[in-house]
Parts: structure tokens; sequence; C-alpha cells
């Protein structure tokens, strides 16, 4: 692939990505001038988006993970079905505009998060058994320690948004806090786990393309905006909110891009997408990026919140 070809391939992702970012958000353009329940609700919605791309991002990413692996376990196939059934009780969430929630949907979704703990226990356990223990090499090469918390975190906006659909829209609480504020640093903290689970896989590839560096640099400095628009008192959390919305928006197209850019890593592997049968298990994994995107809306749903709660 020539150095040209590899450029206009990185526009063309960059460009998809935009489009794409503009898509996911599309709930989330509600005037500010609507009332708040309408506002209060376009943000459940943005939620169950977000959930819906970290379903997908997890079915995708274990369905060759765990076929790579032979499904030795077959506790592995829970991942697959718990996903599936995220992304449907997302997508469905997604649509609806009702103002109360969904008792399926909410216990698909808690039994998404309660998988995707019990996952990400299970890869910790993995990594930690092989020979030489918690090292580097099993790090690299073990079983994923971040990529089953992305279903618990799938599950966990899912079963969010349900729940506030059912609280009052003027005064909307989580975990004892406002809700705008408590999803802001939940997001954050999903961003900057994220990021580092980035940050291995691309350090164990030697970080070869620039564009690697991206997600390990623009993500924490996400995290970073979110939570302080989250904390900060109200004369500055409007001019905090402002960044953090520019930023994450970047973020968000930052993550649908990298899927265009490790789409390009696998076309230049050995044989290209001609041989995609072993390059797509053995070239960069094309679903993790949008998880990037999908906490970026994530925590412009939760700004979007605490607009109405200051």
């Amino acid at each position: 692939m020539t150095q040209a070809s590899r450029f206009a391939g990185g526009l063309l992702s960059v460009a998809a990505g935009a489009a794409l970012a503009f898509a996911a958000t599309r709930s989330l353009r509600t005037p500010r001038s609507a009332p708040v329940t309408a506002r209060h609700i376009a943000a459940a919605r943005a939620f169950n988006g977000g959930s819906a791309l970290l379903a997908l991002s997890v079915l995708s990413d274990s369905a060759m993970e765990h076929y790579r692996g032979g499904f030795e376990n077959p506790a592995m196939y829970a991942a697959l079905a718990s996903a599936a059934a995220a992304l449907g009780a997302s997508l469905h969430g997604g649509a609806d505009r009702s103002e109360t929630s969904h008792a399926l949907r909410h216990a698909i979704q808690l039994a998404a998060a309660a998988t995707g703990l019990a996952g990400t226990t299970f890869h910790f356990y993995n990594v930690g058994k092989r020979p030489g223990g918690w090292s580097w090499h099993n790090l690299f090469y073990g079983a994923p320690v971040g990529a089953p918390f992305a279903l618990l975190l799938s599950g966990g906006f899912g079963a969010i948004a349900e729940q506030l659909r059912d609280e009052p829209a003027h005064d909307p609480r989580l975990f004892g806090m406002p809700a705008g504020k408590a999803l802001a640093l939940v997001s954050a903290a999903g961003l900057i786990g994220t990021a580092a689970e980035a940050a291995l896989l691309h350090f164990r590839g030697a970080f070869q393309h620039p564009a690697m560096y991206a997600p390990v640099t623009v993500a924490p400095v996400g995290a970073a905006l979110l939570a302080q628009a989250a904390l900060a008192a109200p004369p500055r959390a409007r001019r905090w909110r402002g960044f953090a919305y520019l930023w994450l928006r970047f973020v968000s197209v930052l993550g649908f891009a990298g899927a265009g850019f490790h789409a390009n890593g696998v076309a230049r592997a050995q044989g290209g997408w001609r041989n995609w049968s072993q390059n797509l298990l053995a070239g960069p994994p094309l679903p993790a990026p949008p998880s990037f995107s999908a906490l970026a809306v994530a925590g412009l749903a939760a700004l979007r919140m605490r607009e109405t709660e200051q």
C-alpha cells in the first residue's frame, strides 16, 4: 500500500467517522428551548444509543476473539448472547419516546451488566493463572482484561436509560447526586479505562502508525474536561461544558474513524482483505474503536442533563 493510498484511506476514515458521529448524536439535538421533559427523554435515548454502540462492539469483538479461542469454555457463548440481547434492547429503547421505563429492557440490561462483571473477573483470572502471572506478556496476549468491561458499561448505560425515564424530569438523581453529574463522572471513568486498554494494545503494536497515539491522548483529555464540567461550580460550569461539548464531539469522530484505520491495518496485512478469514482475527480489532464514540455520546447526554440541573 503506497503512502498516498494510506493517506487517502485515513482521510476517508475521518470523513466517515464524522458522518457516523453526527448520526449518533442525533437524539441530542433537541433545542435548548424545548421543555425539560423532552430534553430529559432525549438524554435517556442518547444513553440507549451509547449502550447500543458498546453492545455492538462487544458482540463483534467477542465473536471474533472467542471464535479464535475455539469457544474452549462454554461461558464464552454468554458474552455473545448477552451482548446481542443488550443491543436489541438498546435499539428498541433508542426509538422509544415514552416517559416510562420498559421492564423487559431493564432486565436485559441488568443481566448484560452482570455478565460483563463476571467476564471481567474471569479475564483477570485468566491472565493471573498463566505461567508468569501478571506480566506484560500475559497482559498483551492473555484474555483482554478491558473487553468484558465494555459489556458492563453497555448494560449499565442501558439500565440507567431505563431508570432515567422513571425519574422526575425536573430533578433526576443517581447514586445520591444529580443524574447529569453522576453520569458525566461515570462516562469520564469509562473513557479513561478504554484509553488504558488502547494504550496497552497500541504499545504492543509499537505505535507503528502516528494515528495510534490519538486515542491515548485525545480520550483522556475528553475525560478530564467532562469531569471538570461535572464538578465545576455554576459560575464556571458553562464554560467548561462548552469545552467538553467540543472535545467530546471530536472523541466521537475519533472512535468511528478508528474503525476505518483498523480496516486499513487489515488491508496492509499479508493478503489484505482477500485473506480476511485470517487477517480479521490477527489484525487490529475493527469493533474496538467505536467504544470511544459510545462513551462520548454518553458524556454528551450527561452534559445536556447537567444544563437543566444548573
